[in-house]
């Protein structure tokens, strides 16, 4: 145990080692923590191991590296630079934040980044869990994960006696998950009250964690922001053509000459399958979880209607615009015609239906572009419908469920972006200052955003601590149920709302049926 207002740096002894950490707004953090065993060399395209431990005392001071990924030189027009992050192979670590490392055993918090399961880190600073720490009594976690091709390829070919997972991203984040259920007693957290969060591909993995067998002794409560659940998901056999894409990128004929290869290669050849994959009014996937019936059984949107998962206690909220993000600074998109858009809507809906489903949605916006048109179609299908039909099965099951919307435009870019996809990050850990790199925050006005951010943030605190997002400062917030079909409007002034995402349920009802 230490006592928060010494001098001393916090340390905490587990059964892998002992750790030191420090101080950082008035809560403890420990930074660079191992999960699991560093998966290089064999276990490179291998499930996650546990880690061996370590001799001595271990600073924990200093974020580990982040997975290799495609990195944006310069920054990201939308969410900017983080500066030139470290990336190693030996990636598997965690970060913790507690008020102190007691026996208080406190709700605890996983977060899981999202970043399209190409990018992203755990050791980024916009994910600091400082102010859910301070702010909601909380311990929280954040974990780097393998991306990319390290984590989403598998090389069975099927010949073993027993299947290798597919989803190697996700065994590494139940390992995490795992230790936190044997360790997080050591820095005052719970083990019995864990909520899982993720924001995009970070709420795809939620949803796939609850899923798991194991599920049920890891985990009570998920929060799912903006995930893409309207993504095909294919099985083992499907993705194969995609894998052997990636070898020939590669330039090598197997995994044997691909696992020899330096990182650096592996994620050039990953960039050569994000072009080859590209499709014109599509949000761009190279790399997809797998139904591989190891670690994977189901669509992720399915698995929190089974079992025990059917159990867990779930918020789950979109953007306005979500695809704005992806599209709305792409010169290229801003020149679709109506045919392009037409075409694309044609492949959801069918050629009969395209022409009334395009002017069904250019009514709900006025002067809509054909771009502006697009972009609703992909947040509605990728995003706002698949989410808003998990809420109504698990309100048909008498399962609990709160459903949210993020309104809040940005006038960055000139207000093109909108409520575009990860805008309610910064509300959501309300720490604005942790994105000051960041276009996609410019702009805001700060008396309305730091309000805005406080009922988010707030109600985040008090759904992990008792599974119910409501408190003083936000108006009363229904569960989601198929009479009302309440929704959180989260905006200048934040309402909830009947059947908000209303349209869309009903617009995308009439899609046609794929075989």
């Amino acid at each position: 145990m230490t006592d928060m207002q010494s001098q001393d740096p916090p340390v905490v002894q587990l059964s892998t080692g002992r750790l030191r950490g420090g101080t950082e707004g008035g809560v403890a953090v420990f930074k660079g923590v191992p999960y699991a065993a560093p998966p290089v060399e064999d276990l490179r395209w291998r499930a996650a191991q546990p880690h061996p431990g370590w001799s001595g005392e271990r600073d924990a001071t200093a974020y580990g590296p982040s997975s290799p990924q495609m990195f944006i030189e310069g920054g990201d027009p939308v969410l900017g630079g983080h500066g030139s992050p470290p990336f190693d192979e030996d990636c598997l670590t965690l970060n913790v934040w507690t008020p102190a490392p007691d026996d208080a055993r406190r709700p605890v918090l996983v977060w899981i980044h999202g970043g399209g399961f190409v990018s992203g880190s755990g050791s980024l600073p916009i994910y600091s869990g400082e102010t859910f720490a301070r702010d909601g009594d909380l311990v929280v976690v954040t974990l780097n994960y393998r991306v990319g091709p390290l984590g989403y390829l598998s090389f069975d070919d099927g010949t073993s006696a027993e299947a290798r997972p597919a989803n190697l991203w996700l065994t590494d984040q139940l390992e995490a998950l795992r230790w936190v259920r044997d360790n997080i007693v050591h820095f005052g957290g719970d083990p019995d009250s864990v909520t899982v969060a993720g924001q995009s591909g970070g709420a795809v993995s939620t949803a796939a964690l609850a899923g798991h067998p194991e599920a049920r002794t890891l985990f009570r409560r998920a929060i799912l922001q903006s995930p893409p659940f309207g993504l095909h998901i294919p099985t083992r056999d499907e993705y194969r053509q995609r894998v052997e894409a990636y070898l020939e990128f590669a330039g090598v004929k197997d995994v044997d000459e691909l696992r020899h290869l330096p990182w650096p290669r592996l994620v050039e050849a990953a960039g050569r399958l994000f072009a080859h994959t590209a499709r014109w009014g599509y949000w761009p996937t190279p790399f997809l979880p797998v139904r591989d019936d190891v670690t994977l059984f189901r669509h992720p949107a399915e698995t929190l209607l089974h079992d025990a998962a059917a159990d867990i206690d779930v918020l789950i909220g979109w953007t306005r615009e979500e695809a704005n993000f992806g599209f709305a600074l792409d010169p290229g998109y801003a020149k679709s015609t109506r045919d392009q858009v037409l075409g694309r809507i044609a492949e959801r809906f069918g050629e009969g239906a395209a022409g009334d489903v395009y002017d069904e949605y250019a009514r709900t916006r006025p002067g809509a572009r054909p771009a502006d048109v697009l972009m609703d179609l992909i947040t509605d299908e990728l995003f706002r419908v698949p989410c808003v039909e998990l809420a109504e099965a698990r309100a048909a099951l008498g399962r609990p469920v709160w459903a949210y919307q993020f309104d809040l435009p940005t006038p960055a870019h000139g207000g093109r972006l909108a409520a575009a996809h990860c805008l309610e990050l910064p509300f959501v850990f309300d720490n604005f200052d942790s994105w000051s790199h960041a276009p996609l925050v410019e702009g805001v006005d700060p008396v309305v955003g730091e309000g805005l951010a406080k009922a988010m943030h707030r109600a985040w605190i008090a759904f992990a601590r008792t599974g119910d997002p409501n408190h003083a400062g936000l108006p009363a917030w229904e569960p989601y149920r198929s009479q009302a079909r309440t929704t959180m409007c989260f905006d200048a002034v934040t309402l909830p709302l009947g059947d908000l995402a209303g349209h869309a349920r009903r617009l995308h009802g009439r899609r046609a049926p794929t075989s």
